[in-house]
Parts: structure tokens; sequence; C-alpha cells
């Protein structure tokens, strides 16, 4: 990865993906410092609400470091190129970011972060393992050299659409085949739409398997 950047060292709140809700859940949620962003891949539900993240820069008094794969890069520096390729201004509202593309396992903070590469479709985008956990959004297929990258994972976050098979997303069944797979303790399941009621569809699951909700909270506690 190239993460040789003065920001990592002060690291202490890490965002994954700027969803176009990313105002609202903000302030539903008290987040008071995003230190750096990781992306998955650059579809509107995963980066629409980038242009939100410049009230950081004025708490906090600094650029924001983006860390991405290079197809990602290209696809922030496109649909926001009002932040990248400003015209000569005074004065603000734009966000300040520093992009830097991921090519492996890098440190922030003095935290170890694992890119995981699954497919989302034909279309190969990133997970994230930290430590015991992992979080693979946006995927129907993770591909053999990836598996390894998740052995030990203890609690996981994975992709479940629907109960009914899709061509870019795990179901429901598909996911709980992975989550048992990769033997986590825990696993929620995220990217879930409005077909699966969430109490019903929780009897149904598992143990140690669950829907996860706006505003979870999880602890890991890493040996």
């Amino acid at each position: 990865a190239t993460a040789g950047t003065p920001f990592c060292e002060s690291v202490r709140s890490i965002l994954v993906d700027t969803s176009p809700d990313l105002r609202f859940q903000a302030l539903a949620f008290d987040v008071r410092r995003v230190d750096a962003i990781l992306f998955t891949h650059p579809h509107a539900d995963h980066v629409l609400g980038l242009d939100d993240v410049r009230r950081y820069n004025q708490m906090q008094g600094a650029p924001i470091p983006c860390f991405a794969d290079g197809e990602t890069l290209l696809g922030l520096r496109r649909m926001f190129a009002y932040i990248f390729n400003p015209p000569p201004q005074t004065g603000g509202g734009l966000p300040q970011l520093a992009l830097f593309r991921l090519a492996g396992p890098f440190t922030l903070g003095g935290v170890e972060i694992v890119p995981v590469r699954v497919y989302h479709g034909r279309l190969p985008v990133l997970g994230f393992r930290i430590g015991s956990f992992a979080y693979l959004t946006d995927c129907n297929r993770i591909p053999d050299e990836s598996w390894p990258l998740l052995a030990g994972v203890r609690t996981l976050v994975l992709d479940a659409l629907r109960q009914r098979p899709h061509s870019t997303h795990f179901n429901v069944s598909q996911a709980v085949e992975v989550a048992a797979r990769i033997g986590s303790e825990r696993a929620f399941f995220t990217h879930i739409c409005h077909d699966l009621a969430h109490a019903e569809t929780c009897a149904h699951l598992p143990a140690g398997v669950e829907l996860a909700y706006d505003g979870l909270v999880l602890e890991i506690g890493d040996s």
C-alpha cells in the first residue's frame, strides 16, 4: 500500500465508504471524527456522500487520507472533478482529501488493514480485514486467493441482499454458507433490501448470525 503518510500516526476513526446518507448517519450517531476513509468501490451508493466530509476538514484542520484501489480512485476523480481539479478560487467549501492507491496490507495508526479482493458480479471490489474483524459488502464471490486472508476471522460483516438469488450480491443462504466456511463466531449481514423483515429473518438464521442495522456497535477484542 502507498500509506507512508504523516496523517497515519494519529488515526483514531476510520470510515468505510461515504454513502449518500453520511451526513444523516453522522448526526444521528454523533460521529465526531473521520481520520481516514477506506473505499470498497466507486458505485453511487458508496461514494456520493463524499462532499460531506468537508465538515471534518474544518473541525480537524487537516486533509483526510482516502485509500482505494486504482479503478476506484479514477472513479472518484471523475465523479468529483470539482474537488480534485477545482477552478482557481479563494475561499472554501471543497473537501480537502489526499488519495492513496492500495496495493496490499498497510498500517493506519498502528492498526494493520488487509484489503481483501472480492467480486461484485464481474466487478472486482475490496473488502477489509482488521485483526479478527472482516467487512465484505457488495459481493457475490470470494476468489480462491482471498480465502486465506479470512482465516481466523471471528467477527464478520457480509453482504446478504435478499432471499432470492441475485447476479451481484450474495443472498441469505449463500451468505450463511460463506460465514460457515470462514468459521466466524459472529456474522452480521448488511446491504439488505426491504424484502427481509428483520425479526422474522433473524429468527431463521443460525446461532451467531443476524441482520445488521443502523447504529449497530461492535466491539472487537483481539488478544
